[in-house]
């Protein structure tokens, strides 16, 4: 029941780049898992690697990758007969066959492609779903669908508008199922863009990567209000709430932060201090029912992040912070700087350090909100690791676009799958179990 073969080949994320597929054989079967990108990523990140040849796909393929793949991980996992069961020994393995801190040798996008796929024919071996396999890895014995967040306005590096913060989110926090969630988002999202259009023309009604509108608009006020008018007009004040991904390294300049950062010409007297900047959430989590903010500050203004987190009752999200990183995670929460982890399996690199990300995180009494990227597939594999793990929130952007909807789609499945047993985090979604 050991490893036949691997091999990894190209194809192309959502952005039409190139991106790292791997097939990996046994005796039952085929499984394939496709490697996400990110646009907006930490410098503290694992390595995505990428061939840099400017004369072929802009820099962007990723062939070093694939032959790291094809020339040095299969023949290793293929000759030590490793029970596809056995997700950390295997994880173990590949860390040690890079053998650098941030997966530079190998690449992340080589390792990650095989753990997925690793992780799916363990499933298979064990003839269990996916979730359920994860759930065992993690020994968590519960399943709670997620609150989904989905993105309906995009700024920041996803989106071509004036907008510095890169999302504006909507969480049904008030729905009774994963089901009427769905119903929610879609609804809100598309009076949404019947908003947009009336007040800015039919082409801003264009998406950004992660499918939310990107209405050439620079206020970040501006956009929640629009996002309060479609939630009334579909009739659900007081059952979605908002979230936000700021992205806050993407602007920051000089040790203060530039909301104008598209513009060349910006002006430099405008740009803001980190306690200014944390003023203007403030006023935003007064005026509007914001439960999460993501990245508010620089990956590395630490001190920032812990003042912040102290004088809010939202939830405040670590990415760029912590990059799914055990020994960032382990520092935040020293210092106390966020409560919640983003897990995002392609910043650490394999599924085991997913794991062990998010068992820390709930160690320190944090949240974790499972997410995708901006460049992605239509991989599903965070549907059944929010649900395995129980998270309680996933963010996979909004309901337009198929690479996005395929995640939704498979956590639809999960639920109709678990029928009496589904549980939905509601408004329990911080901490779900």
């Amino acid at each position: 029941m050991s490893i036949q073969k691997i091999y990894a080949r190209q194809i192309f994320d959502s952005r039409g780049n190139p991106t790292l597929e791997v097939d990996l054989t046994t005796d039952f079967g085929v499984f394939r898992a496709a490697v996400p990108s990110g646009a907006s990523t930490g410098i503290h990140e694992a390595l995505e690697l990428r061939d840099k040849d400017k004369a072929h796909y802009h820099g962007k393929s990723v062939l070093k990758a694939i032959a790291n793949v094809n020339d040095v991980i299969a023949p290793k996992l293929i000759s030590q007969g490793l029970d596809v069961t056995k997700q950390k020994e295997i994880d173990d393995l590949l860390i040690q066959l890079d053998n650098t801190p941030n997966k530079q040798n190998l690449g992340g996008n080589a390792i990650l492609g095989v753990s997925l796929a690793v992780a799916k024919a363990g499933a298979a071996k064990k003839k269990v779903p996916l979730y359920q396999h994860i759930s065992d890895l993690a020994d968590i014995k519960e399943f709670v669908l997620p609150v989904p967040a989905f993105n309906v306005i995009n700024g920041g590096s996803h989106a071509g508008n004036r907008l510095a913060m890169q999302e504006f989110m909507i969480l049904p926090t008030g729905a009774s199922s994963f089901t009427e969630a769905m119903k929610m988002g879609s609804e809100v999202y598309h009076h949404l863009k019947n908003v947009i259009k009336q007040r800015y023309g039919l082409d801003a009604t264009c998406v950004g990567d992660e499918g939310g509108f990107a209405p050439n608009i620079q206020s970040n006020k501006e956009a929640l209000d629009l996002i309060m008018t479609s939630i009334q007009m579909a009739g659900y004040s007081g059952k979605i709430d908002i979230g936000m991904d700021v992205a806050a390294s993407e602007f920051y300049r000089e040790g203060k932060y530039d909301l104008d950062f598209k513009n060349a010409n910006s002006d430099k007297s405008a740009w803001l201090e980190p306690s200014q900047l944390a003023d203007v959430y403030r006023g935003f989590v007064k005026d509007y029912p914001i439960v999460s903010i993501e990245d508010p500050f620089d990956q590395d203004a630490w001190d920032d992040w812990t003042a912040f987190t102290s004088s809010v009752s939202c939830q405040v999200v670590g990415d760029d912070l912590t990059v799914t990183n055990p020994k960032r995670i382990q520092t935040a929460a020293e210092k106390k700087c966020c409560n919640c982890l983003l897990l995002k399996v392609n910043q650490i690199g394999t599924v085991s350090e997913s794991i062990q990300a998010h068992l820390l995180a709930r160690s320190n009494g944090w949240g974790t909100m499972v997410s995708h990227r901006s460049g992605e597939t239509e991989d599903t594999f965070i549907a059944d690791l929010v649900v395995g793990l129980s998270t309680g929130q996933i963010k996979t952007g909004a309901p337009c676009r198929s690479e996005r909807l395929a995640k939704y789609n498979q956590i639809l499945r999960i639920e109709e799958e678990l029928g009496a047993k589904a549980k939905y985090a509601g408004k329990n979604f911080r901490h779900p179990i």
